[in-house]
C-alpha cells in the first residue's frame, strides 16, 4: 500500500476520533432526523426526542409517557424491544457492504480495517464505554452491543472505503449508511423506545492521552475529573482505567490500605509515585540487586502485606516522554530474592531470567 493511502486513511481516522471525543453542543435537528429515518427503516414512525445532559441522566430519567422500570432493566439494554432491531439493522447493513468489498477491495479492506476500524475501536473503548459502563452504576459490567452498535468505528471503517478505495455504494445503501453517520456525529449516546428516544448531550469535558501506535487514546487526568457533563456529573479515570474520585484528590496510604480493588489500589499508588508510596508506608526492604534484564537498573523487594511482596523495578521501555518508569509488581511472600521475584512475574525461573538480555 502506498505511504498517500495510508496517510489518508489515518486522516480519516482523526477525523471521526474527534467527531467521537467532540464536547461541543450536539447539533439537535441533525441527530433527530437521521434517528427518525432509522426508525422508519424498521417499520415505527418517529418517535417523540427526550434530551438528557449525561447518560445518567439518560438511565435515570423517566420521560414523560414512559412507564419507570426496575434498576437492573438499565443493565439489559441489548434485551429491549428496539436496540436489537436497530442493531440487526446495521449489521444487515454491513454484510451488504462487505459483500460488495470481499474481492475486489480486500488488501485495502484489510488495511483500514486494522488502522482505522480497530484504532477506533480501542479508542472507543478507552474513553467514550468508560462513562457509559460508569452510568449503570452496577455490579457487573452492563452488555456493551448496543453501545457497540453506536461505536463511530464501523462508521468510519465504511467511509474510509469510499473515500480511499472508491468503493461505491447503491442509492439504498448510500441512505441507509448517511443516517447511521448522521447520528454518529451529531449527539452523544441514544436510548430507542417505542414512541420516545432518550438522546444524551455530548460531555463538557473530556481529558485523553495517546496510548498507542496508531493515535489510540484513552481517558486519563491526573488533577481532575477525566470526563464531566453539564449537569456536574463526572468520572474519574487512570490511564484508561475508572476510579473512585478520592484516588485522583486524596490518593493517602490508608485509603490504599483500605481498598479492596487491586486494580484501584494499583492506581492510587502510581499516582503517588511507586517510591514515594514505599517511604510513606515504611515498607520494609527485604533486598535489592541489579537488574540482569535492564542493565544499569536496580530491583528491590519489600514487604506489603501478609504473605505479599511488592517488587520495585525500572521499565525496560522508553515512554513517550522519554523516561523509564519506575513501577511496582505484586509477588508472593515466599520469594526473597528480587531476581527471582523478577522472573516470576515472567514465568521463569532466577536463572533463566539471569539469562535475558533485556526486558521490555
Amino acid at each position: 500500500m502506498s505511504v498517500l493511502v495510508r496517510r489518508e486513511a489515518a486522516e480519516i481516522r482523526e477525523e471521526w476520533l474527534g467527531r467521537a471525543l467532540s464536547t461541543l453542543p450536539a447539533d439537535r435537528p441533525a441527530a433527530e432526523a437521521a434517528i427518525s429515518g432509522l426508525y422508519r427503516l424498521i417499520g415505527l414512525a418517529p418517535p417523540r426526542f427526550h434530551w438528557v445532559s449525561s447518560p445518567v441522566a439518560a438511565l435515570t430519567t423517566v420521560p414523560p409517557g414512559m412507564r419507570p422500570q426496575p434498576p437492573e432493566a438499565a443493565d439489559r439494554i441489548s434485551e429491549r424491544a428496539l436496540p436489537p432491531r436497530f442493531s440487526s439493522l446495521m449489521r444487515e447493513l454491513c454484510r451488504e457492504l462487505d459483500d460488495q468489498v470481499r474481492w475486489v477491495h480486500q488488501p485495502m479492506d484489510q488495511l483500514i480495517r486494522r488502522e482505522v476500524r480497530g484504532s477506533l475501536s480501542r479508542s472507543t473503548t478507552g474513553s467514550l464505554l468508560i462513562p457509559l459502563r460508569a452510568a449503570h452504576d452496577s455490579g457487573h459490567r452492563p452488555r456493551d452491543a448496543w453501545y457497540g452498535t453506536q461505536c463511530v468505528s464501523w462508521v468510519a471503517h465504511y467511509d474510509a472505503l469510499r473515500r480511499v478505495a472508491g468503493v461505491v455504494f447503491t442509492p439504498e445503501q448510500t441512505r441507509r449508511f448517511e443516517l447511521w453517520a448522521t447520528a454518529a456525529r451529531s449527539c452523544g449516546s441514544w436510548w430507542p423506545h417505542e414512541g420516545v428516544c432518550v438522546l444524551s448531550e455530548r460531555p463538557v469535558a473530556m481529558h485523553t492521552e495517546v496510548c498507542g501506535d496508531d493515535g489510540e487514546v484513552r481517558l486519563h487526568r491526573a488533577d481532575g475529573p477525566a470526563v464531566r457533563y453539564a449537569d456536574g456529573w463526572d468520572v474519574y479515570a487512570w490511564h484508561g482505567t475508572r476510579v473512585p474520585s478520592w484516588v485522583i484528590t486524596d490518593p493517602s496510604v490508608p485509603r490504599i490500605a483500605e481498598e479492596a480493588n487491586v486494580e484501584v489500589r494499583r492506581c492510587a499508588i502510581e499516582h503517588i509515585g511507586w517510591a514515594s508510596y514505599i517511604d510513606q508506608a515504611g515498607l520494609r526492604l527485604v533486598a535489592s540487586a541489579p537488574d540482569p534484564g535492564n542493565p544499569g537498573s536496580e530491583l528491590r523487594l519489600f514487604d506489603m502485606r501478609e504473605e505479599t511482596r511488592v517488587l520495585l523495578a525500572v521499565n525496560g521501555s522508553v515512554e513517550r516522554d522519554g523516561r523509564r518508569r519506575q513501577y511496582g509488581l505484586t509477588v508472593p511472600g515466599s520469594l526473597d530474592d528480587p531476581i527471582a521475584a523478577a522472573g516470576w512475574t515472567y514465568g521463569l525461573s532466577a536463572e533463566q531470567y539471569s539469562l535475558l538480555l533485556r526486558r521490555t
